[in-house]
């Protein structure tokens, strides 16, 4: 659970203009380790020299990243050899739930959550990587719609069950649904790469 101490860094960073989100990595003892802004900014090294100012006042000892968020799409697209791939996202707005259909390697598993299109996206393809046989040991945090306009992109953050740094996943699609599901695979993309290369 994060304290108000916490919750007030978190703020002042998610205040800096053009960060999307943040997320916030610790050593085993607790201490704060690595800093991660997500951000759309004009000018990245004024927003990390600001996140680096508000760091040092609350945790002078961490580190702070900032990803690129629009390096971070072009990245997702260009990313090659095999992947879960995405088959159907259906959304049913009688019951509030969610579908999700995934494929790899001729095997197809499927995820059913609530919560609207955007978190019950994440949750339903985090459920249907679990059928397919994954051990996915991440809990959804945040699912962020950066903005209720067309063309923008929705970031998925997940938590390690095993206190790792949290994973980042950006996409953008034609709809809420497919951007949360596309987000939550593509926080997962060198994750799932990885199981992948040992089968």
């Amino acid at each position: 659970m994060m304290s108000r101490t916490e919750e007030d860094f978190e703020l002042e960073l998610r205040s800096l203009p053009g960060v999307l989100n943040v997320g916030i990595t610790k050593h085993s003892n607790g201490d704060v380790n690595v800093v991660t802004l997500v951000a759309n900014s004009k000018d990245p090294l004024a927003t990390r020299s600001a996140a680096n100012q508000i760091a040092s006042l609350y945790y002078p000892e961490a580190a702070v990243v900032v990803e690129d968020a629009n390096r971070a799409l072009v990245d997702s697209q260009r990313a090659e050899g095999p992947r879960v791939a995405l088959v159907r996202a259906d959304y049913d707005t009688s019951d509030g739930f969610c579908e999700v259909q995934l494929s790899i390697d001729g095997r197809t598993g499927i995820g059913r959550a609530g919560s609207g299109p955007l978190i019950g996206g994440a949750e339903a393809t985090l459920s249907a990587l679990r059928d397919l046989g994954y051990d996915v040991p991440y809990s959804l945090m945040t699912v962020t719609n950066v903005t209720n306009g067309r063309d923008w992109p929705v970031i998925v953050t997940l938590r390690s069950l095993a206190n790792d740094a949290d994973r980042f996943g950006i996409a953008r699609s034609e709809d809420d649904l497919v951007s949360a599901v596309k987000a939550t695979l593509d926080s997962l993309n060198r994750f799932l790469s990885t199981l992948e290369s040992h089968t």
